[in-house]
């Protein structure tokens, strides 16, 4: 099992970018992605989840209005689609893999995950 992060980089403030999550190993339909995010100096803190088993969805307030997640089973990969970013979304973002539903991700939060990814860095400067 393997999951593979993509797309950061760095933007000024009020940009967008397109994170990436592959999978192999498992399809989409076995497992809820998520993504996290590590500021630094800071904890993981969850994002925003899909499954695709279930349909359920997760998105944190602070991040509501900006992101969107979605999912392609044929590539087996998982956007997240980032806008109007802002200075504090700068961290490195991780993807993740439990069993659904994504509400576990509000309540355990790092617990609930069985697979992460290496993490891309993103740097959203003023």
């Amino acid at each position: 099992v393997q999951l593979v992060e993509s797309g950061g980089g760095s933007v000024q403030a009020g940009g967008s970018l397109r994170l990436s999550c592959t999978a192999s190993g498992f399809t989409l339909d076995d497992y809820a992605i998520a993504w996290f995010r590590q500021a630094p100096g800071k904890e993981r803190q969850g994002v925003s989840c899909i499954s695709t088993t279930d349909g359920s969805t997760y998105t944190a307030d602070s991040v509501k209005g900006r992101v969107t997640i979605s999912g392609d089973n044929a590539k087996n990969t998982v956007y997240l689609q980032m806008n109007n970013l802002k200075p504090e979304d700068t961290g490195v973002y991780y993807c993740a893999a439990t069993v659904p539903p994504c509400v576990i991700i509000a309540v355990e939060g790092v617990r609930a995950m069985d697979y992460w990814g290496k993490g891309t860095a993103v740097s959203v400067s003023t």
